[in-house]
């Protein structure tokens, strides 16, 4: 059976793993399409394949200098979180020959060559050179949250030219729309057939105790906690299995 590729055939392999078409499954192909989001969702937050990093080009607007902040609508709007952002200003630039990196880095590429200088010296320089970067012109601190959609540096905006660039560090949803082969994840498969299946056991209770032909009654109550035990188990392998391990800073 093929992986499904599509929104509409992962919603048919759900209902297909919990009976359909021969049992029919009672819920609204609405409620379906929410709980798929809510597999979604969840896959995004926290499974490792949910998401991955990201590094977008921006160029400084004279609207976001007023703004104090970039809308981060326009450059993707599944970006989860914002890392870092790096100024690609004059301090990096290698065609500027008073520039120092200019200079240090003629003067070494030359000492290599001739043999009057070793790796090491060339390692060490860079090094003390980052160093007085960071010192003279730090890092600068972000703030982003998702709701929000707003990209904020802890700085004097006015500091920024007009057209200048920021590269971008972050994390962005990995949207099966766009990947097709997300929708054939096992786990997401797992996860959102169970919340499906709890949906339809939260249909069905409302409906308990009343027979049915053949003395056949509905038991939705068992049908809805099957499936919140499944889910548990499944939501605890992936915090435990899939889920991405933090990232540590050092210096």
């Amino acid at each position: 059976m093929p992986q499904p590729r599509t929104r509409q055939e992962f919603k048919e392999y759900c209902l297909r793993a919990l009976g359909a078409p021969v049992i029919e499954v009672n819920v609204d192909d609405q409620q379906v399409e929410d709980r798929i989001d809510q597999a979604l969702q969840f896959f995004n937050d926290w499974h490792g394949n949910g998401s991955q990093r990201v590094y977008y080009k921006y160029q400084v607007t004279e609207q976001d200098k007023t703004n104090g902040y970039i809308d981060t609508n326009t450059i993707d709007r599944d970006l989860q979180t914002v890392n870092r952002v790096f100024s690609i200003g004059f301090n990096l630039q290698m065609n500027n020959i008073f520039n120092v990196r200019y200079q240090m880095a003629l003067t070494d590429f030359y000492g290599l060559r001739t043999g009057q200088m070793n790796m090491n010296y060339f390692v060490s320089t860079m090094q003390y050179l980052e160093m007085l970067q960071q010192l003279l012109d730090p890092e600068k601190q972000v703030r982003f949250n998702k709701h929000v959609n707003r990209l904020y540096v802890d700085m004097n905006w006015q500091d920024f030219v007009t057209g200048q660039y920021l590269l971008i560090e972050g994390y962005t949803n990995v949207n099966p729309e766009d990947y097709s082969d997300a929708w054939g994840e096992p786990i997401l498969k797992k996860y959102a057939t169970a919340l499906i299946k709890k949906q339809w056991g939260s249909n069905l209770s409302k409906y308990s105790g009343i027979p049915l032909p053949g003395n056949v009654t509905f038991n939705g109550e068992r049908l809805y906690q099957e499936a919140t035990e499944e889910i548990t188990k499944i939501e605890e392998e992936i915090l435990i299995k899939y889920q991405s391990p933090p990232e540590f800073m050092t210096g």
